[in-house]
């Protein structure tokens, strides 16, 4: 009996150590079950933010789930910058394009209309008509005025050339397709070269063309050669443009951190309302509109300038010339 008693007891706590490991069981499952719950809920809250745009990491600690947070920050993060550039990217290139529409209409409708005109010269019911009335022979009548147009052709042509060359450049200048490299260089010999492009222009015009050089031999600067020289070019272009009677003098001042290259002209000066406007895109001052021109030197010597850690200022007065400064970093 007592035998049996014992066997009894042992059956029986058995049978309650094998209910107690299954509860156990049980309840290990579902603590399991809950902190995976506890998990997906805060990775299913992560993202929500995440899409909302109001996620920011909160766990610094060394647990995994601070892990997938922080990398989950720096995820967006890199989204939010991608998505950053690429619609700016964007914006310039729709930029780009509504100014090529803009800036090419009416160069490419002139040549359409020159083409007509052209076409329309040289017909032979016109050529004898203006024979009759005019007593000219046909070839003196097509000769001189297929001429005429030719050369208007050629000059809405080269506008057209100048406007688009000028736009490419503005759009990788802006878009970072093209990088400049500026290294030590001698301001004499960017002078030199600045000179010998517009000396000659300058003496067509009847103007003088000042490049004070002379004391320049040992200053140097840091600057990319051939982007610098398109700048200066641009300014000293636009001085000769201006100016009707005097000329243009370029000198330089060194300073402790800059050199600054100065342009002077006694054309007909900027008035003061404009200066804040006379280095944007495609502006043209109204006392100038009749005079051929896009607007886009000052832009760009001023965005080239900037590329190279430099910076532009201009002094001028209404009637009284203009002084347009470049300052190229030492």
């Amino acid at each position: 009996m007592g035998v049996e008693m014992s066997a009894d007891k042992i059956a029986i706590i058995i049978l309650l150590v094998g209910i107690l490991c299954i509860v156990c069981a049980a309840l290990i499952v579902y603590a399991g079950y809950c902190a995976r719950k506890r998990s997906l809920n805060r990775m299913y809250d992560m993202i929500q933010k995440a899409m909302d745009g109001t996620f920011r990491a909160h766990n610094f600690d060394e647990s995994l789930y601070a892990a997938v947070e922080n990398k989950l920050a720096e995820y967006i993060d890199a989204s939010e910058t991608s998505a950053g550039k690429t619609a700016k990217e964007k914006e310039q290139i729709e930029r780009l394009i509504a100014d090529i529409s803009h800036q090419t209409k009416t160069p490419l409708s002139n040549i359409l209309l020159y083409t007509e005109l052209l076409k329309e010269h040289v017909s032979p019911a016109r050529i004898e008509e203006r024979e009759k009335h005019n007593g000219q022979s046909r070839q003196a009548v097509e000769s001189g005025e297929v001429c005429e147009i030719i050369a208007l052709l050629e000059t809405q042509a080269e506008k057209l050339n100048f406007l688009i060359q000028s736009l490419v450049k503005m759009s990788r200048l802006e878009t970072g397709i093209l990088v400049l490299n500026p290294r030590k260089s001698s301001v004499a010999e960017l002078l030199e070269e600045a000179e010998l492009q517009y000396v000659n222009k300058a003496r067509e015009k009847g103007l003088y063309l000042n490049v004070l050089s002379e004391d320049t031999q040992d200053v140097s600067a840091c600057f990319d050669k051939k982007w610098t020289l398109e700048a200066l070019g641009n300014l000293i272009d636009n001085a000769i443009k201006y100016t009707q009677t005097g000329g243009v003098t370029v000198r330089v001042k060194p300073y402790g951190l800059f050199v600054c290259i100065e342009v002077a002209d006694t054309g007909v000066g900027i008035a003061e309302e404009e200066h804040a406007k006379i280095f944007g895109r495609f502006y043209r001052s109204p006392q100038v509109s009749d005079q051929s021109g896009v607007g886009i030197g000052l832009y760009l010597a001023r965005e080239i300038l900037r590329q190279q850690s430099g910076y532009m200022k201009l002094a001028s007065e209404e009637g009284k010339g203009a002084v347009f400064s470049m300052y190229l970093p030492v």
